[in-house]
């Protein structure tokens, strides 16, 4: 009995926090107007958990089945009543009603976290109905699109594919390529549609941040070609330093989501050079000219054909730096991480984390991730000469030196 009575009080907590969100938003409507407000959300709640009670005390299943059909013809007429008064065609209503009878119910015959998370992911959503507007009016349909891709390769493609290694040196194991893929992709996608919803803003610093999401090495060839073509090269390279930071954030964001147990190794070292180039960079930026804050053209990073290039030249990767292991030892996988951080480090530090729960020791795993990230700092500076001024690269190579000193500082105090 003690227990039947605290689920039923969850029953009608679920009712009373829905309730609240929708009287809330009706709370200037005269009394009587409204077809449910916190006071019937919350009985709804309480008369889903009593009927499912009911129902699981005379073992049918049929109770709660016609406890929910016999609520629902109720709050419909009610609700079409003042739909038709008020010219309101919104189903918001109806349809949280129904879940909070079905979450009451829930929370007393079936499993109360599952139902008391459902009520809380319910007050949620309903209480977002601008942002999610929002959101609507600002994404566009590539982004969209992306989304929907996004979706279909995450739950029909990656099923699909096969978990286990095809390759004689059990490098390429395809689900496991695809995921990584995948996830690299989501971290991308998930930090443009956040900038966007941001809105259009054009300070220097936010267009290095939203163009490094996407990669920093094309801020840094961006904002290379803005000052040969004119622009003062200091604040251009401080925020190409800023947009560093953001790299070596995405690492620790990858090494978190898949080998936390690196996050010691790694966490110090690139933490420091993270924050150095933050430092150096935001001083660079201090006195920047005007006309420099235009914002960089970020591409929607959840395109299809780069994707697919970012699978092969992962699965090769993965495939090469396998064979070598094998024929050559541990050591070589710093190397292989190395070579492929040139052209993208997401690449390498993804085949690292691969010799994770292996036979590859943790130490050396975390000098791949590290050297993958060093190395692609080197990439940088070489696009930056290639695409701007000395004034720019010789600024742009200066931080990334004090930024690579104090990190490795911090690496070998980490292993002492």
């Amino acid at each position: 009995m003690e227990t039947l009575i605290l689920r039923l009080g969850l029953a009608l907590a679920i009712g009373l926090l829905v309730g609240l969100e929708r009287g809330w938003r009706e709370r200037d409507a005269p009394e009587g107007s409204r077809t449910a407000g916190i006071r019937t959300f919350g009985i709804s709640g309480l008369l889903g958990g009593i009927i499912a009670a009911v129902s699981e005390t005379q073992q049918n299943p049929f109770v709660f089945a016609a406890g929910l059909l016999g609520f629902t013809m109720s709050l419909t007429w009610f609700k079409l009543r003042e739909a038709r008064r008020d010219e309101d065609f919104s189903v918001t209503s109806v349809v949280a009603g129904l879940c909070v009878f079905s979450l009451g119910g829930l929370a007393v015959a079936g499993d109360y976290k599952a139902a008391a998370a459902g009520g809380a992911a319910l007050a949620a959503v309903l209480a977002s109905r601008e942002l999610l507007h929002n959101l609507l009016k600002r994404l566009t349909w590539p982004e969209l699109r992306s989304a929907l891709v996004l979706a279909v390769m995450t739950a029909i493609v990656l099923p699909l594919l096969p978990n286990q290694t095809i390759d004689p040196w059990g490098g390429f194991n395809p689900r496991e390529v695809w995921f990584l893929t995948v996830l690299s992709a989501t971290i991308s996608f998930a930090g443009y549609v956040a900038t966007r919803l941001l809105g259009s803003t054009r300070g220097l610093l936010v267009s290095g941040l939203t163009g490094a999401i996407v990669s920093s090495t094309a801020v840094t060839a961006s904002f290379g070609q803005k000052v040969r073509a004119g622009e003062p090269a200091r604040p251009l390279a401080g925020a190409a330093s800023v947009a560093a930071a953001i790299s070596l954030l995405r690492v620790l964001v990858i090494v978190l989501a898949l080998s936390p147990r690196l996050l010691p190794l790694v966490v110090p070292p690139l933490l420091t050079a993270g924050v150095v180039f933050v430092v150096c960079g935001s001083l660079l930026m201090i006195k920047r000219a005007p006309g420099a804050g235009k914002d960089v053209d970020a591409r929607n990073p959840f395109e299809l054909m780069p994707l697919l290039i970012f699978a092969s030249l992962f699965a090769a990767t993965a495939t090469l730096g396998a064979a070598v292991v094998a024929r050559i030892g541990n050591n070589s996988l710093i190397g292989i991480s190395a070579a492929s951080g040139i052209f993208d480090v997401d690449v390498a530090v993804l085949t690292a984390l691969r010799s994770v729960g292996g036979a590859m020791p943790l130490p050396t795993v975390g000098a791949a991730v590290l050297a993958a990230a060093l190395v692609n700092a080197g990439g940088r500076i070489f696009v930056a000469i290639l695409s701007g001024t000395a004034g720019y690269w010789v600024l742009l190579g200066l931080v990334s030196l004090v930024a690579a000193a104090a990190g490795a500082s911090a690496y070998f105090l980490t292993m002492q």
